[in-house]
């Protein structure tokens, strides 16, 4: 379990976040919507310790990750998966190396063990016979999988996932989606999601932290988001419907 305690940051004299709280469970997969520009990403940066918050707590299964000492944070850093919004995947490596980095630069696995995790991570996400191309061979969602291999191959307790529907289409958004989900609920992860697509809040949101001008607006679960008395939180979903129609007619 993460927990966020009074979480504040400011930049520049500018209030992003403020006072923000929240809880995301083991086994669930969370997500964090909200508008561009509202602070999503510096939360999920706070989180994830690439951002020093000004104030707070994020404790990981009650362990300070931003006043522990340096080897508490390590232990938690070697804890974390990340799946980035561009993938990050290294255009000189090939699908196989781009899984290894991770147990290169943590590691001391012997070269054939590494190679048995790779191999095992790749076969979970479909991608058991693509080791050897390189990342501009593969399709944009064959690369998000890569990248979700890579997340996992350190067998993490936590998983971030900034955007991970991002440039997919539809068809393909889901099949990420239900794999993130079926990756949570199968290793017991604590998965946390930073998103806009509406279709992942809809289908895989166990709890959902909308955030509006750098606070927490509101919390719950896929069932209860349509329900919502919020104003800015019903403005936003009507928008996402309106894209959402409008991508469909265009094609």
């Amino acid at each position: 379990m993460i927990e966020v305690v009074n979480i504040s940051k400011t930049f520049n004299g500018k209030k992003v976040l403020e006072s923000v709280n929240a809880r995301f469970e083991d086994s669930n997969t969370s997500l964090i919507i909200g508008q561009s520009g509202h602070g999503k990403s510096v939360l999920l940066k706070c989180i994830v310790g690439l951002i020093q918050p000004d104030t707070g707590q994020v404790l990981y299964d009650g362990r300070d990750f931003v006043s522990g000492d340096t080897d508490t944070k390590r232990a938690i850093r070697r804890e974390i998966g990340m799946l980035f919004q561009g993938n990050a995947l290294f255009d000189s490596k090939n699908v196989e190396e781009n899984v290894m980095f991770p147990l290169d630069m943590l590691t001391d696995m012997p070269h054939n063990e590494k190679l048995d995790r790779v191999n095992f991570c790749l076969q979970r996400v479909g991608l058991e016979n693509a080791s050897k191309r390189m990342p501009s061979e593969i399709s944009g969602g064959m690369q998000k999988r890569v990248g979700i291999a890579r997340a996992i191959v350190l067998n993490p307790r936590y998983l971030f996932c900034d955007e991970p529907n991002s440039g997919l289409d539809p068809l393909t958004a889901i099949k990420i989606d239900e794999l993130i989900a079926e990756i949570t609920d199968e290793y017991k992860i604590t998965t946390i999601v930073v998103t806009h697509d509406m279709n992942s809040v809809m289908t895989i949101g166990e709890y959902i932290m909308y955030i509006h001008l750098g606070r927490k607006l509101w919390q719950g679960n896929s069932h209860g988001i349509a329900d919502t008395d919020v104003p800015e939180l019903q403005e936003f979903l009507f928008a996402n419907r309106l894209l959402r129609d409008m991508k469909m007619r265009n094609g």
